[in-house]
C-alpha cells in the first residue's frame, strides 16, 4: 500500500492506494491552513496511521499533491494563494522523519495527470492533456509517457494562457486569461454583470438555470463553451495530443457547453489533425487526488 494525501484548500483528503490505483482507506479533515502548516502535518501523520492500520499494511512509501507553487524535488511549498502561511513548509522532509519511507510531493494537476494516464481516461496514450476546470483552470502534461516539467521542475499554469487580452484582470496580473474566462467564479462573475443580484450565483445555479431554459443561464453556458473552446485549441494546435481529459467541477455539467467547445477546436484548429483528439471526461472520479498522489509516488521512485 502507498500512503496517500490530497491537499485543498478546503479539505485534506487521506488514504491507502494500491498499486494498480484502488483506494483501500479514505479519510478526510479540514485544511484549516489559518493554524499552519505544522498543524496541518501533525493531523496528516495521525491520519495516515489510521488509514495504515485499516488496511493491516505499513506503507511503503506516501504521495503527497498539493497546490502550487511547490518546488516538487525538495517538497517545499511556495506562496500558494489557497494555503496563506504554509510558505517554506516541506511535506516531504517531516513526512520522511515521521514515517521513515521515501515521500513524493507534486502539483495536484500533475499528480492526477500522472493518475488518469496509468488508471484513467488516457490509460495507454503518451500524449496526454489534463485540464481541471473549477474554482481556478489548471492542468498537467504527459509527453512520451513523460510528465513534462518546465525549467527547475517548473510547473506549467496552462490556466493563465492570454485567451482574450481586453478581459477581466487576474490575480496572475493578465488580462483575459483562461481562468478568468473559463473558471466557475469567471462565468459568475459575468451573470453577475448581466444581472446583478444580492447574492452571486454559483456557477452549478447558473448551469441549473440553463437546464430550466433561462435566457440568461443558456447565453451563460453559450459562453462557458466558447472560451473553454478557445484554451483548448491553443492547447491541440500546441501540442496536437492524443487526448485530453476535463475534470473538476464546473464539467460536471459538460453536457451544456461541451459541443461548443468542440465546435471551436473544429473551427480554429486548422493546422493541425485536430480531429484525432479526443476530448473527454476524467475517470476516475472524486478520488482523482488520492489516486494521483499514489501515482506521482509510483512515477518518481519505481
Amino acid at each position: 500500500m502507498i500512503g496517500a494525501v490530497d491537499i485543498g484548500g478546503t479539505k485534506i483528503a487521506i488514504g491507502a492506494v494500491s498499486h494498480d490505483g484502488k483506494v483501500a482507506a479514505r479519510l478526510e479533515c479540514p485544511t484549516a491552513p489559518e493554524r499552519g502548516c505544522p498543524a496541518a502535518i501533525r493531523q496528516v501523520a495521525e491520519l495516515l496511521r489510521v488509514a495504515a492500520s485499516r488496511t493491516g499494511s505499513r506503507f511503503e512509501g506516501i504521495g503527497v499533491c498539493c497546490p502550487g507553487p511547490l518546488d516538487p524535488f525538495t517538497g517545499i511549498i511556495g506562496d500558494v494563494g489557497t494555503l496563506p502561511g504554509w510558505q517554506g513548509g516541506n511535506l516531504q522532509a517531516e513526512l520522511e522523519h515521521e514515517f521513515g519511507v521515501r515521500v513524493a510531493v507534486e502539483n495536484d494537476a500533475d499528480a492526477a495527470a500522472l493518475a488518469e494516464a496509468n488508471w484513467g481516461a488516457a490509460k495507454g496514450d503518451s500524449r496526454f492533456i489534463y485540464i481541471t476546470v473549477s474554482t481556478g483552470i489548471g492542468g498537467g502534461i504527459i509527453l512520451g509517457g513523460e510528465l513534462y516539467r518546465g525549467v527547475d521542475g517548473a510547473h506549467p499554469e496552462l490556466g493563465h494562457q492570454v485567451i482574450d487580452a481586453s478581459g477581466p484582470l487576474c490575480y496572475c496580473a493578465a488580462h483575459g486569461c483562461w481562468e478568468s474566462l473559463a473558471s466557475g467564479p469567471a462565468m459568475a462573475a459575468w451573470v453577475q454583470e448581466q444581472r446583478p443580484v444580492d447574492d452571486r450565483l454559483t456557477a452549478e445555479q447558473i448551469c441549473a438555470l440553463a437546464r430550466n431554459g433561462d435566457a440568461l443561464g443558456l447565453r451563460a453556458v453559450e459562453r462557458q463553451g466558447y472560451y473553454l473552446g478557445l484554451g483548448l485549441a491553443n492547447l491541440v494546435t500546441l501540442f496536437t495530443p492524443g487526448v485530453i481529459a476535463l475534470g473538476g467541477g464546473v464539467m460536471k455539467s459538460a453536457d451544456l457547453f461541451l459541443d461548443r467547445a468542440r465546435e471551436v477546436i473544429r473551427h480554429i484548429c486548422t493546422q493541425v489533425p485536430a480531429e484525432k483528439t479526443d476530448l473527454r471526461l476524467v475517470s476516475l472520479g472524486t478520488d482523482t487526488g488520492l489516486i494521483g498522489a499514489a501515482r506521482a509516488f509510483l512515477h518518481r521512485y519505481h
